[in-house]
């Protein structure tokens, strides 16, 4: 995860009070007069108990949350013990009360939504100014072409009308020189804005293919979490107007790390692809399938009741929970590869993101109690139980 320069201040703070401030973060920060103090043996007797609280605060933080020591867990706590980031601290302690852990891809997810991914935004902004103007320059391109072909063919009819006549004087003779240097001018003219409106052709289909990189998630060839907060816009306007119902699913693959653990990451990598696969099958015009990050994918089902949605989601499962993988470079076999799943009503809320958190809410009930299993909002139970 790529962290904010910004947020250098605080980690320089923090540092300093560990009393391991580097000479970037001293050239970039003068020390504050209450560190500079610790150097004055009296003064050194007042700031030490505070300097040790702190430090039992951070140290406490990342213990209670088991979060590894480093850097940027470090400034994390920092923030929170001590109020420079409420925002992280009230988020963590909701989750805190609802049972959740605080990990890092969690953090990471945070703090990626509160700074947001600042590149890729200037990148679509860019591409989509680049675009307007690209089509501006092609409608420019057409109309002077068609205007130049027009004055073109316009002026050959007065060169071979004069042509004719050119023996009635000097002067006529001269306008039909003339009048055919224009031609040829316009000619000329024409050309280049065909060459120029086939280059223009040719950057848009590179900027259409940019964007298509920008909102795929590059390891499944799925659309990535930002083309999925797009598409969810587009599929609630359009199921509004339609009058159909829309639900979205938020799928998990189960025991992910330990994968990761006992196979390595490259192995876990193709375990994303094969869950990929199995749920782009049950993909089509209104079933849409993103990753959403992580081992963590997004499902919007339109003109489906949740029942239904279920029904096609749990197929998917089934599929998957029966295939036997093996991995190819050691020969073990990985075992039953499953995912769980939480599905909500988009409309049975008062807006999208209450749908999407009661969505995330079932899927982790679904891993509560036992994996392996599709979850509706606000049942503890899958629908097949419910129906027996």
């Amino acid at each position: 995860m790529t962290h904010d320069p910004s947020a250098r201040g605080s980690r320089s703070r923090l540092l300093k009070w560990l009393g391991i401030s580097g000479e970037d973060d001293q050239a970039e920060d003068s020390a504050p007069s209450e560190i500079a103090n610790f150097r004055d043996p009296s003064a050194r007797e007042i700031w030490l108990p505070a300097k040790r609280r702190l430090l039992g605060k951070v140290a406490d933080f990342l213990i209670d949350h088991d979060l590894e020591v480093m850097p940027w867990t470090l400034e994390i706590a920092y923030d929170c013990v001590t109020g420079a980031n409420p925002r992280l601290a009230q988020l963590i302690l909701e989750r805190t009360e609802e049972g959740k852990a605080i990990t890092l891809p969690w953090l990471e997810q945070v703090m990626r939504e509160e700074k947001g991914d600042g590149t890729a935004e200037q990148l679509v902004a860019l591409m989509s100014r680049l675009e307007e103007s690209l089509n501006d320059f092609a409608k420019t391109t057409s109309s002077a072409r068609t205007a130049t072909s027009e004055y073109g063919a316009a002026l050959q009819q007065h060169v071979d009308d004069l042509e004719q006549v050119s023996r009635a004087g000097v002067v006529i003779t001269e306008l039909a020189a003339l009048a055919k240097a224009m031609m040829h001018r316009t000619r000329e003219i024409e050309h280049n804005l065909n060459e120029s409106e086939e280059r223009a052709m040719a950057l848009q289909n590179s900027l259409d293919e940019a964007r298509r990189v920008a909102d795929e998630d590059h390891l499944t060839g799925l659309p990535n979490r930002r083309a999925f907060e797009a598409m969810l816009d587009k599929e609630v306007a359009v199921a509004q107007a339609a009058g159909e119902s829309l639900c979205v699913a938020f799928v998990d693959i189960d025991h992910f790390k330990r994968i990761n653990d006992t196979h390595g990451h490259a192995a876990g990598d193709r375990v994303l692809k094969v869950v990929a696969e199995t749920l782009s099958r049950i993909s089509d015009a209104r079933c849409h399938v993103a990753r959403h990050g992580g081992e963590e994918f997004a499902v919007l089902f339109r003109a489906l009741s949740p029942e239904k949605a279920w029904d096609r989601l749990d197929y998917a499962r089934e599929e998957l929970a029966e295939r036997r993988l093996v991995n190819r470079s050691t020969d073990m076999p990985f075992g039953r590869i499953t995912f769980s799943g939480g599905i909500a009503d988009i409309f049975a809320y008062t807006g999208k993101s209450k749908a999407l958190r009661a969505a995330d809410e079932a899927l982790y009930a679904a891993k509560q109690s036992g994996r392996n299993q599709i979850l509706l909002a606000g049942s503890s139970t899958p629908p097949l139980l419910d129906a027996a």
